[in-house]
């Protein structure tokens, strides 16, 4: 088996932050050449960042800059974090608008591999039509500027399950709109690995890999942002789930994405290190 790709997503680079605090608290500390500097060392192909991050790097850093680096570090991927709102109306559609722009801009001038999508965090039922029509819109605007979007299932959310995550993007039906199936959220929401088996190849365009203990530490949103662990390290079966995806057909990288309250606390160094060093042991296995 060809050796697989990994990209540090922003979590795992990030240190220690607070996911979903204000732009300031989510917003990492540790710097920009550092995380690019860490990640190439490890072994990494990518890196990720997340909307607010990004603005705080571009307050410093140009695009052709951050181009220029990623291309020095030889870090050839990069994804871009986290689209939601895209189905509302009024300031919340409007505040996923501006991120969007700003998102595609990106992408245009430095080369974005993808850009994860998330679904309605609150669970709110919005129509099939409007979701289909709503991506298809981002699909076409990110299309032009050549980066593909991913769209994540989350198993407290409206896009709860394989089914209604896959409706959307095949209803949509553009090459550069796919799912981002994430080992956590598929197996919190009791998806079997088998499943992935009846999503069509090119419909997976995006995976991550991470584990976790067998019980639901607080609520589902509290257990993925604050208790994730290294792969190997939980209840997950990673190789198998890795099996699948790659029975598949899926050939690109695959994202380590530990976002965990124990893990904010070391040196961001140490959990580049650790995340990588255990994902290739998992990998091994297969």
């Amino acid at each position: 088996m060809q050796a697989l790709k990994y990209i540090a997503s922003y979590w795992t680079l990030a240190g220690k932050v607070v996911p979903l605090g204000n732009p300031e608290q989510e917003a990492s500390d540790v710097g920009f050449q550092d995380r690019l500097e860490v990640a190439a060392k490890a072994g990494y192909s990518g890196v990720g960042f997340i909307s607010s991050d990004l603005i705080k790097i571009r307050k410093k850093f140009s695009l052709v800059e951050i181009r220029s680096l990623l291309k020095d570090y030889g870090l050839p991927y990069l994804e871009l974090e986290f689209l939601t709102g895209w189905m509302a109306d009024g300031r919340e559609l409007s505040d996923s608008e501006k991120m969007f722009t700003d998102m595609l801009e990106v992408a245009d001038v430095v080369g974005v591999r993808h850009i994860k999508v998330g679904p309605d965090m609150e669970g709110k039922d919005w129509p099939l039509e409007r979701m289909v029509e709503r991506f298809a819109r981002l699909c076409e605007r990110a299309k032009s500027v050549g980066t593909m979007l991913s769209l994540e299932m989350m198993p407290w959310s409206n896009l709860n399950n394989l089914e209604s995550a896959l409706s959307v993007v095949q209803g949509a039906n553009y090459d550069n709109g796919g799912l981002l199936l994430d080992i956590w959220h598929v197996a919190r929401a009791d998806i079997p690995y088998g499943a992935i088996s009846s999503i069509p190849s090119r419909m997976i365009n995006y995976v991550e890999i991470n584990d976790a203990d067998r019980e639901v530490k607080g609520s589902l949103l509290e257990d993925t942002l604050n208790h994730r662990r290294f792969c190997g390290d939980g209840s997950f079966d990673v190789p198998e789930f890795l099996k699948a995806v790659l029975s598949q057909g899926y050939k690109g990288p695959f994202g380590l994405e530990i976002i965990s309250e124990a893990q904010r606390q070391r040196s961001f160094r140490e959990v580049a290190y650790d995340a990588i060093k255990k994902a290739k042991e998992q990998a091994s296995k297969i």
